[in-house]
């Protein structure tokens, strides 16, 4: 059965903007190529972080909410863990109540984009 997952990375400050844009499309293929829905990505830009991750105070956040198999985030998470340009990475099961804030919160983006644009 697959449940519905969401991944928040963090890239390394010091890459390029076309780094860190191959980087997500690396995590966005590795994803769908193991047969899992990618179902909304955001691109958070660069943010400060909480605290120093290997003297960095700073980094590129991308988030990824998809459907998988539970086997397949472990997989997941070794593909971070050895890639370098990824500083720090957490994957969280959603519940259906996580499930129903997510859409909402997607749907008010939308809405408010619509409204600017």
């Amino acid at each position: 059965m697959m449940n519905q997952y969401e991944t928040v990375f963090i890239c390394t400050p010091v890459l390029s903007e076309p780094q860190v844009k191959e980087a997500v499309k690396k995590f966005r293929d590795y994803i769908t190529s193991h047969g899992c829905e990618l179902l909304h990505e955001e691109n958070w830009g660069m943010k400060k972080l909480a605290y120093p991750i290997q003297k960095k105070s700073t980094g590129f956040y991308q988030l990824f909410e998809f459907k998988a198999e539970p086997a397949f985030i472990a997989k997941l998470e070794t593909e971070f863990r050895r890639d370098e340009k990824i500083i720090r990475f957490m994957t969280i099961k959603l519940d259906k109540y996580a499930v129903e804030y997510s859409n909402k919160r997607k749907r008010l983006q939308k809405e408010k984009s619509e409204k600017e644009g």
